[in-house]
């Protein structure tokens, strides 16, 4: 796509590129009146006429969409055939920036962040909506740091006839359900998307790495590999419930992306901190603060 720096789309002018995908590129944009600052996406899409009016309904779904972790879609529109969306501009970045390829991030901020991610993608299956590109990089931080799920592109497109004819290239493959690869896509999908969010963060990788076919046949017929086995230190519950997340058939999976967040809280909140160290009293016995039951066990995350 050519850059279009200066180019003004109706009340907006846009004033650099923040980036590019095989969706769309992404331009931060000035209003010329309020001179307000947001976000211009346009998607790498010429629609057909008969395609048009399907984008504007489902922009206009996507609008109606209020919710305190979804970006904000301020106005849309088409640009000689191309479709763009205009939407509140997230200042700080995205998950990816905050925490790049590699990092392993403290479990209670993962439960803090799925809490939010879930709750947005929720709200938008509940309005029949699959956003079928979560990852790191959609996920942008607000202006309090607050979660905000972003990039509905996949979903704009979801009745036209490109989306129709490349269902199993919509999306990022590392991320993708075999039910989407295989182009059924269903809400079940972002759920084990937001899964591989989780393994990643955990462990600092996807599960499956490799060449794109490499990846799309791991992702069909491989379970992921142990995360026990890459951080032993891991709680056995919260394996079993990032697993649950990515079984391959989708009926396998939490009933909702909401129970898998709150599995994971729930899982998270039985992992406690080891008993402090022991001391000497002053007899010479031995003394601690904790008592622990035979039958307990305790865990926790380090």
């Amino acid at each position: 796509m050519i850059d279009r720096i200066g180019q003004r789309l109706g009340h907006y002018r846009l004033i650099r590129k923040l980036g590019s995908g095989g969706f769309a590129d992404v331009y931060q944009a000035e209003h010329i009146y309020l001179n307000t600052l947001a976000a211009v996406k346009l998607l790498n899409a010429n629609l057909a006429s008969g395609d048009i009016q399907n984008f504007h309904n489902e922009a206009r779904t996507i609008a109606r969409l209020a919710h305190p972790h979804i970006v904000r879609i301020l106005d849309f529109g088409m640009e000689e055939s191309i479709p763009y969306l205009v939407m509140e501009y997230a200042p700080n970045g995205t998950m990816r920036q905050r925490h790049p390829k590699g990092t392993q991030v403290p479990l209670s901020l993962i439960v803090k962040y799925i809490r939010q991610v879930a709750s947005a993608l929720q709200h938008a299956h509940t309005h029949r909506l699959i956003h079928r590109d979560v990852k790191p990089e959609n996920l942008l931080l607000g202006g309090n740091n607050e979660l905000l799920l972003g990039d509905f592109g996949a979903a704009l497109l979801t009745r036209t006839s490109l989306m129709l004819s490349a269902q199993n290239i919509i999306g990022t493959i590392s991320y993708m359900a075999p039910e989407q690869l295989q182009g059924r896509p269903s809400p079940a999908s972002d759920q084990y998307a937001l899964g591989i969010v989780v393994y990643e963060w955990l462990c600092g990788s996807c599960p499956f790495q490799g060449p794109l076919a490499v990846v799309h046949n791991l992702q069909l017929y491989e379970p992921p590999p142990s995360l026990r086995a890459r951080i032993p230190a891991l709680s056995p519950a919260i394996e079993h419930v990032v697993m649950k997340a990515l079984a391959k058939q989708p009926e396998q999976r939490f009933v909702t992306v909401q129970a898998f967040a709150e599995a994971l809280e729930q899982a998270s909140q039985h992992i406690q901190a080891p008993p402090p160290p022991l001391f000497l009293s002053g007899n010479g016995g031995v003394q601690g603060h904790t008592t622990l039951k035979a039958t307990e066990t305790v865990h926790w995350w380090c």
